[in-house]
């Protein structure tokens, strides 16, 4: 009887551990993400939407640590409405992220992160910038863990065509599979890598910075 009971609580542990990503309306209560947000912005729950007005800085984690083959696809609408923080700049994300200070524990450090883009440097992780730097680039970069953030010459854009359009809604999908990250924009390919050593197993999170968007539509698959 004794073994039973510590099995039954293991594998009570083991199901909590591994269930799946909630999906539909239920993927967008607040319990399900973590805000790391510097002061001044606000991060809305909305029954199937996401809508964030940020003023110095602001990542929201999906609580649920993804592992590859894994999609992971949402609308994506920057807002430009003539409000404080409508600027039409940084439709970012981190996928695949990791903490190695505290590896077992992603959201130890998460209030001293708080939100300040220089915090996530030391992570390991896949990240774009889209229309960043007033929306005059958009830039993708394998985060290292080490703080120096590499960028290959063929992963950092300045043409229009890959800067955003006020209120008009992008669809995009982040795929990691084998050795392979993507990174697509409305159904075409916008950055592409070969990994050799892949991030394999990691959380998402949605990045901005002085901005109000909306995020929805979200779906993700472990495959």
């Amino acid at each position: 009887m004794k073994y039973a009971i510590i099995f039954l609580i293991l594998f009570c542990i083991c199901c909590k551990h591994n269930s799946p990503v909630p999906e539909g309306a239920a993927l967008y209560k607040a319990s399900n993400w973590v805000v790391e947000q510097q002061e001044g912005g606000t991060v809305i729950f909305h029954m199937n939407q996401l809508e964030i007005t940020d003023a110095k800085g602001c990542t929201v984690w999906l609580k649920h640590k993804l592992k590859a083959p894994v999609s992971i696809q949402y609308d994506a609408t920057v807002i430009s409405n003539g409000g404080p923080f409508d600027r039409v700049s940084d439709l970012n994300c981190f996928w695949m992220a990791n903490d190695p200070s505290s590896p077992n524990n992603f959201f130890k450090h998460s209030k001293k992160r708080a939100g300040k883009f220089s915090n996530y440097h030391s992570l390991t992780q896949y990240y774009v910038g889209y229309g960043g730097h007033n929306n005059s680039k958009t830039r993708f970069r394998r985060y290292n863990g080490q703080e120096n953030r590499p960028l290959l010459k063929e992963h950092d854009l300045s043409d229009k065509k890959f800067m955003l359009v006020p209120n008009k809604k992008m669809r995009i999908t982040l795929k990691v599979k084998n050795n392979t990250v993507t990174y697509v924009r409305d159904g075409e390919v916008i950055f592409t890598l070969t990994d050799s050593i892949p991030y394999h197993s990691g959380y998402f999170g949605i990045r901005t910075v002085k901005n109000h968007m909306k995020i929805e539509n979200i779906k993700i698959q472990e495959f």
